[in-house]
């Protein structure tokens, strides 16, 4: 199925990633640094830094997504709730092609996603993915189906777990655990697969997966170890390569939204102030006709999980964006509302028996919340007639045995008001009963954008693109249109559900279209300082040699909420301690305010480890300076390192896995 946007892309750019080839007359070595420091801080053990001035360097024509020219871009977005696929040759842009529609699917809902749902074999290993891994699963046995490991909506753990590492755990539908990244990988090689093989039948021959560049989409408030744990498990997946990282590209769900966006033409949306196609332009205009330079929008992606808010202004001729203020959010998806009914079922039938039910009858568990899905759907802010969801006979029974009584008597001694016993085995939800649920993560997100749009540089916002499968959802509609009163015109795209991976692609094409982003933390490293009387607090003094230094000192590489350009680099020299060393670690902390002073202060914590291997650089100098640049303009973060006297590459990586 092909989706042909109106607007030609250009081809896809070829970049050269940076290559610094400066000579040693480039040195920065501070004065205060003249004199060696001695190799043990608080801060990082073992190096010295050379060069604490800022340097920025704002390059954007190098980039660091090179590599061959691709025939294809495939874009997955993998969601809490659905995921899916799609495609574009870069000989023809502008025609995006979704992933065929699966097999299986829901009455009443789109199968042009499938759900984010893994099922594996008693033995662990992978059996099936989406409306496959649910129905087999829902087929089996009781008796059987516990020994199966069934998972769904685990995206959010990446996001959810504080010290996020390769070793974290996930638990299956049955209470076994499984290593997270081996089931990220098993899902990305099943959309690999999936991909290879469409691509392959239309190219009537095997398609040959070192001619794909691939795109992964996550959410933009996700942290920088959930970012590289997607990246590990696209390696295991056998995506692309660990030795051609450029064959794969992190993308952010509302970044990919706003470049689709600024495409739509007017007959692919609707806004909801007036419930029209028109706005008062013509048809075959593209928003982007009505947009001129230095609009400002802001991009609402409502999902599963999280909702992430970006705010983008135009900056033509080429129509690049500008991000203007850092992207926020929080876990506000859809799923909330999921977790408020089963909150409102312990209610009934208490939270004892709920867990039991879980675990002794998890198939059973997976259908009632698939019922309960429907029936979300349809809830609206005019609705008067009650909503129905149909308990499955395992629960009833199982209650039966587990109380001693029926679920009829649970529901009347429960005294919880809008919710009725149908006869036909249906709990009866009344309209406002089934409101309530879906009030506490509205309510969120209503907040989160009445504090975006207090923020001095969210004014004069033309457009609100409301995007992602909940924004799908009439309730979270009104509640988005009484808070702006006219402010903005509210944009919903009509396939709004796969505004993300269409946007994914388009991104993959050219990577370079968001020229300004900003950094959603503060990075730095500790660093030793000549100590000054009056400045340094007395504890933080360290005397070595008889000279007086600062241990702890944040040496601030970019700030929260500062613009950087894409391809702008921050650049350090760190020296080796002992002329013998091989390896230089340098830990990087982070914080979410702006100024800080020293890595010891409240909120600031380590957050990744950039790693300079000196090994097979050896150098005749005395003081070795190791120069390092490191890009933020880009959703990752980059390291890349050169040995000043030698001109040699050194290996350089940044790890926020391992901490």
């Amino acid at each position: 199925m092909c989706n042909c946007l109106g607007e030609t892309q250009g081809k896809i750019k070829q970049r050269d990633m940076m290559t610094e080839k400066e000579s040693a007359t480039d040195k920065i070595i501070a004065d205060a640094m003249a004199t060696p420091s001695p190799a043990k801080s608080m801060g990082d053990p073992g190096i010295t830094p050379l060069s604490p001035s800022h340097i920025q360097q704002n390059d954007t024509d190098s980039n660091a997504h090179t590599g061959p020219s691709f025939i294809v871009v495939v874009a997955i977005d993998f969601g809490t709730t659905s995921s899916g696929y799609a495609y574009a040759f870069t000989k023809e842009p502008e025609c995006i092609h979704t992933m065929r529609r699966w097999e299986g699917g829901d009455p009443g809902v789109s199968n042009q996603k499938t759900p984010t749902t893994i099922l594996l074999t008693p033995d662990r290993k992978f059996h099936s993915f989406g409306y496959a891994a649910r129905d087999f699963y829902h087929d089996l046995d009781p008796t059987e189906s516990k020994h199966w490991l069934y998972l769904e909506k685990f995206k959010m753990k990446l996001h959810t777990t504080a010290n996020l590492s390769i070793d974290t755990e996930l638990h299956a539908a049955n209470g076994k655990r499984v290593k997270a990244i081996d089931i990220f990988a098993y899902a990305l090689a099943f959309f690999k697969e999936q991909a290879l093989k469409e691509l392959s039948d239309q190219a009537g021959a095997e398609f040959d997966n070192a001619d794909i560049r691939w795109v992964i989409t996550v959410p933009a408030i996700w942290k920088m170890p959930a970012k590289q744990f997607m990246r590990e498990a696209a390696y295991k997946a056998g995506l692309v390569p660990r030795d051609n990282p450029e064959q794969l590209i992190i993308a952010l769900e509302p970044e990919a939204a706003s470049i689709y966006c600024r495409k739509l033409r007017l007959h692919q949306m609707i806004d909801i102030g007036t419930k029209t196609n028109q706005n008062g332009f013509s048809p075959t205009e593209n928003v982007g006709a009505g947009m001129t330079q230095g609009d400002r929008y802001v991009v609402v992606d409502c999902g599963g999980g999280t909702v992430d808010l970006t705010v983008h202004q135009i900056r033509l001729p080429e129509g690049h964006l500008k991000e203007l203020y850092k992207a926020s959010g929080g876990p506000y998806g859809s799923i909330g509302i999921d977790y408020e009914f089963e909150k409102l079922l312990c209610k009934i039938f208490g939270p004892d028996f709920i867990d039991q039910f879980k675990v002794k009858r998890p198939a059973a568990w997976v259908d009632l919340m698939i019922a309960f899905e429907s029936r979300k759907r349809a809830a609206a802010p005019d609705r008067t007639n009650p909503l129905n969801i149909n308990l499955p006979f395992s629960f009833i029974d199982y209650y039966k045995k587990f109380r001693g009584h029926s679920v009829e008597h649970a529901l009347r001694k429960s005294n919880v008001d809008f919710v009725k016993w149908s006869s036909q085995g249906m709990l009866r939800m009344n309209p406002d009963a089934m409101n309530a649920l879906f009030k506490p993560t509205i309510d969120h997100i209503i907040q989160h954008l009445t504090d975006l749009f207090e923020k001095p540089e969210v004014s004069d916002i033309k457009f609100l693109f409301l995007v992602g499968g909940f924004a799908e959802s009439p309730l979270l509609q009104q509640a988005v249109q009484n808070m702006l009163q006219g402010r903005s015109r509210i944009i919903i795209p009509h396939d709004v559900g796969l505004t993300i991976l269409k946007g994914a692609v388009l991104f993959g094409l050219d990577p370079s279209i968001i020229k300004v982003r900003r950094s959603p933390l503060t990075y730095g490293v500790g660093v030793l300082n000549r100590y000054v009387e009056g400045k340094h607090p007395p504890d933080k003094m360290l005397v070595k040699d008889g000279t007086r230094w600062c241990t702890d000192v944040f040496d601030t590489f970019i700030t929260c909420d500062q613009s950087v350009a894409l391809g702008e680099t921050v650049k350090r020299s760190y020296t080796p301690a002992k002329p013998s060393q091989q390896v230089i670690v340098i830990h990087i902390y982070c914080s979410e305010k702006e100024g800080v002073g020293f890595i010891s202060e409240l909120g600031v914590r380590k957050c990744g480890t950039l790693r300079l291997d000196v090994t097979g650089t050896e150098s005749t100098v005395v003081r070795r300076e190791i120069q390092t640049l490191m890009q933020f303009g880009d959703t990752e973060i980059r390291a890349m390192a050169v040995d000043v006297a030698t001109s040699r590459t050194v290996k350089a990586s940044i790890d926020f896995l391992s901490q």
